[in-house]
């Protein structure tokens, strides 16, 4: 099996994105690199056919697109999210025990797996709000080193720990970060190494990452772990599909999205679930179409929410649906769920399908066991305020909200190749349900 060097850059992504704003903040420098321009949200646009764009919100999500150079009459999206679950640090974070020791005081993010936390390297990522004389501005910021860690109880104080422990987010998941002389230090670290005075802090959204390096591995190198795969895997290959268009093709917008927070329920103003895409679609719709609505150009429209999918577990395939099961390195997953969870419908489906079979890329179909609660993700959430034609998809993968996820490595080609064909296929939705391209 072979992978191409898609692999190891998405490694490199992962690296220098260890909390959604920094996710963020590559992908808006990788636009501007490639000729994007950027937009206030706050200002009024002046928009021109064939130019290339982006806009931010909150310094955590991000929507870009390009102007085609007719009338628009429709969007093509790919939405995914940069968040994942991590402990967020409280605003009075230093935490005093034992008169010995300096933990850090935090608070769980998201469903995560509590125990793959424990005895690994962790640092310390976000952003600083600094005050510069009278303005306060956004700073990111990364401890780039091993400054944390969580330590588990020996088995002979807890000798339960093998037989489905149940650990206290409060108790057992405070980090330790020093001795108890460090008093004030991590605001100190965090002030050097924004190169700023401790005084100008004011305000911060903090995380701990784990500092474990990626890897790709196996017998013939067909695996892929780092932290973070859920779902800057999917953020990553979308991205790098919607760089793949030279230009708008026809009358459709090409759109490439990504929100925050959808890891605890996307209810925020950078989330899935807020106005910034119709806001983004508003200001399009008004110097860009000459004889639609925005409803109707929604309408038309057709969207890929981009989330990951569980890959069978080697040791638990009795957990997975016999007839709807997906595997790594296998293709493209869509996903289905009759609850709404997914927005996958047979229309939506059928239309993706189409397109990646038109270009001989392998696709895969997953379906929850009728006895077992899946997840959910941000498709049907956006959906509330876009009402569009929505397909779920994703890369299949093992460990999902672990600290330390694993995927395939040839997946993230196919996953590049099928977003890339589904930008360069301008699909036509009419009133009536009936699709062309």
């Amino acid at each position: 099996m072979t992978y191409s060097s898609k692999a190891t850059e998405f490694l490199d992504f992962v690296s220098a994105s260890p909390t959604a704003f920094h996710a963020v903040e590559q992908l808006s420098i990788l636009l501007q690199q490639h000729g994007f321009r950027r937009l206030d949200e706050a200002a009024q646009w002046a928009l021109v056919p064939g130019e290339k764009y982006y806009v931010t919100k909150n310094g955590s999500a991000i929507i870009a697109f390009i102007i085609p150079e007719n009338d628009v009459t429709h969007f093509q999206i790919v939405s995914s999210h940069a968040d994942s679950p991590m402990f967020k640090l409280k605003p009075r974070a230093e935490s005093p025990s034992c008169k010995c020791y300096m933990r850090l005081n935090t608070e769980v993010y998201g469903g995560m797996i509590m125990s793959t936390w424990l005895d690994r390297p962790l640092s310390v990522a976000g952003r600083l709000i600094v005050k510069d004389g009278t303005s306060l501005y956004s700073k990111l910021v990364t401890l780039d080193r091993d400054i944390a860690l969580i330590p588990n109880m020996p088995i002979h104080f807890n000798r339960e720990i093998n037989d489905g422990y149940k650990y206290n987010p409060q108790i057992d998941l405070l980090p330790l970060y020093g001795d108890e002389n460090d008093t004030g230090v991590l605001i100190e670290q965090l002030a050097e190494a924004s190169q700023i005075s401790p005084d100008q802090i004011i305000g911060t959204d903090l995380f701990l990452f784990n500092r474990m390096q990626g890897s790709i591995w196996g017998t013939k190198k067909q695996f892929i772990s780092c932290p973070r795969i859920d779902d800057l895997e999917c953020a990553f290959t979308s991205f790098h599909a919607f760089l793949s268009l030279e230009a708008a093709s026809n009358d459709t917008v090409p759109v490439f999205a990504v929100f925050d927070n959808e890891e605890v329920g996307s209810g925020s103003k950078q989330g899935a679930d807020s106005t910034f895409m119709t806001d983004t679609f508003s200001q399009i719709a008004a110097q860009c179409s000459s004889n639609l609505p925005l409803s109707a150009m929604i309408a038309r429209s057709f969207m890929l929410s981009a989330d990951n999918a569980h890959a069978v577990h080697p040791n638990h395939p009795e957990k997975y649906d016999e007839q709807n099961r997906v595997y790594m390195n296998k293709g493209v997953v869509i996903k289905h769920s009759a609850n709404q969870k997914y927005t996958t419908d047979a229309l939506s489906d059928a239309v993706f399908s189409e397109i990646c079979n038109e270009h001989n890329i392998p696709v895969q179909h997953f379906a929850n066991r009728s006895d077992i609660r899946g997840g959910s993700t941000l498709g049907n959430i956006a959906n509330t305020h876009a009402s569009m034609n929505t397909a779920d998809i994703g890369l299949a993968q093992l460990a999902m909200h672990s600290s330390y996820e694993t995927a395939g490595t040839t997946d993230i080609d196919y996953m590049i190749q099928a977003l890339a064909a589904f930008y360069q296929t301008p699909v036509s939705i009419s009133g009536n349900g009936t699709v062309t391209w």
